[in-house]
């Protein structure tokens, strides 16, 4: 069966190469003009022609906004609040997270290293019951080539539990192409239905900050007389710093009470400029450094960074972390939601029943009888384990054969982009690795899109052929771990990501992907 395309009319729209230069200087424009920018890549400037870091450029962006079905669209936003709250459930499960840690532990080191972080944080007391989740859900349509009956569903590529970046870029995106849609598409020489743009609204900016503001009024009034604030921890040499600036800047103006004063830390800064006060409390104290006389209480730690094993070099960073983590302040992620978000989580959510009287492993945490249930299963796709059971020695057998291996994705337990190994390139890659690390992967099917084709703006050059769309639906979350109670629970906005549709990594910040907005279809 050939896929079908998602529009009746050729997408995109022709443009001469007259037209296509004047939406790359209106876009090259607006995009500065209203931040939907990065700091550039050493590829494009030399660290040496910028030393004091004061230039930003535009961000990859497609010239139009891909087409999107509305079906999918709609079943990705309204499953979100589902995937909140069993997440939060996950995190709350210390006996599966364990397990889980058993079962990748050997293999990852980081991942073993967070646990140790935990229990060293558990023998001593947890101080603070409440923890903050800013999610993203990451969706690929998915069109089944033998069931052309089935119609298109999305399909999750994965769940990330910490630093969901690029809400502040998506939603300036979706406001460029709506420019674009008011000011330019309708003077084509060609203009006609295929022109017509059914853009919905995104407010990830302010869905994101209306979570981290809940959070921060969570956060009880200083018992020491402190003015309590927000810490943004991020990465030294940060480039994506105006997608977080843009979560920063709505909080500051989101609060309906008072001010929220919001302070960058870098990560590598936190044992200098943080103290954890000897209290039974344990509050986590700031000192403003080009005041460090002015000192704050910590109400929320908001993590862009801590994601991977890059960001802890040596032994005074993973101290940081559980200093962080010992403290009063509530963190977006604790080390358990951090964890909870690993790729074999997923994994064994979306295990298929092999007797189907037996209850799922999601039931474990969403009852099978409900409409939630329901709603996280059909998003599901087929992914294996990689360990010594039964359906990891038949993992493995798929992703050895040179055919079969053409179908599938192999991931480890990581967040960001560049980390998976796709297709032919699997089993070299197994067999360079020792076999007692392979259940440290998850083996997934790769996800089958509909065909769409766009014009992708980068690096003031245009890139034209067929592309790959991933949807992202962000969520704010804030609930008790003690008591499983929820204190907040929304879906916060979209990201859509698109790539060439040679390209198997999609991260923006990483090079391999763009910004993009959704033409409902």
């Amino acid at each position: 069966m050939v896929a079908h395309s998602l529009t009746s009319d050729a997408y995109p729209p022709a443009v001469d190469e007259g037209e296509k230069q004047r939406l790359v200087e209106v876009i090259k424009d607006w995009t500065v003009a209203n931040g939907l920018t990065v700091r550039p890549p050493p590829t494009l400037v030399a660290v040496g022609a910028d030393p004091s870091g004061v230039l930003a450029t535009s961000v990859p962006v497609t010239l139009f906004p891909s087409p999107f079905p509305q079906v999918c669209f709609d079943q990705a936003k309204g499953v979100q609040r589902a995937y909140n709250e069993l997440y939060a459930k996950v995190s709350q499960d210390e006996q599966f997270l364990s397990f889980i840690v058993q079962e990748v532990g050997d293999g990852d080191e980081f991942i073993a290293n967070l646990w140790k972080v935990h229990c060293r944080v558990k023998e001593e007391g947890y101080v603070q019951d409440l923890s903050f989740g800013l999610f993203r859900s990451d969706y690929m349509v998915h069109e089944d080539p033998s069931d052309a009956a089935a119609g298109l569903q999305v399909k999750q590529v994965e769940f990330n539990t910490i630093a969901s970046s690029f809400g502040g870029l998506s939603t300036q995106t979706c406001r460029l192409h709506k420019f674009l849609a008011d000011t330019e598409y309708p003077y084509f020489k060609e203009a006609g239905v295929h022109t017509k743009q059914n853009l919905p609204a995104n407010d990830s900016v302010q869905g994101l900050a209306a979570g981290m503001e809940a959070a921060f009024k969570a956060y009880p009034k200083s018992e020491l007389d402190l003015e309590t604030c927000v810490i943004f921890l991020v990465q030294d040499g940060e480039r994506n710093v105006f997608d977080q600036r843009h979560v920063e800047y709505a909080l500051g103006k989101s609060s309906t009470t008072s001010r929220i004063p919001v302070f960058r830390l870098p990560f590598s800064e936190t044992l200098q400029r943080t103290r954890v006060a000897n209290t039974p409390q344990r509050q986590l104290i700031y000192s403003l450094p080009s005041n460090p006389d002015k000192k704050f209480e910590v109400a929320v730690i908001y993590m862009r960074c801590g994601y991977g094993p890059g960001d802890y070099p040596d032994t005074n960073a993973w101290d940081a972390r559980y200093h962080l983590e010992r403290s009063a302040a509530i963190k977006c992620p604790s080390v358990l939601t951090q964890l909870a978000g690993a790729k074999k989580v997923q994994q064994i959510l979306a295990m298929p029943k092999l007797d189907p009287s037996a209850p799922s492993e999601l039931s474990r945490f969403i009852p099978e009888d409900s409409q939630a249930w329901k709603d996280l299963w059909a998003t599901f796709t087929n992914i294996f384990p990689m360990d010594d059971s039964e359906g990891g020695q038949a993992a493995r057998k798929l992703a050895l054969d040179s055919e079969s291996c053409q179908r599938y994705v192999l991931k480890p337990q990581r967040e960001g982009g560049g980390n998976n190994c796709y297709k032919a390139a699997i089993p070299p890659f197994l067999k360079e690795l020792p076999e007692a690390h392979w259940k440290s992967y998850i083996l997934m099917e790769l996800i089958t899109p509909p065909p769409v084709n766009n014009i992708i703006l980068r690096n003031g050059q245009l890139e034209q052929g067929g592309v790959i769309c991933e949807l992202g639906v962000y969520g704010s979350c804030v609930w008790n771990q003690r008591t499983g109670k929820i204190l907040h629970n929304e879906e916060a906005g979209y990201l859509l990501r698109t790539k060439g549709d040679q390209s198997e990594e999609g991260g923006v910040a990483a090079g391999f992907g763009c910004m993009d907005s959704c033409n409902l279809v």
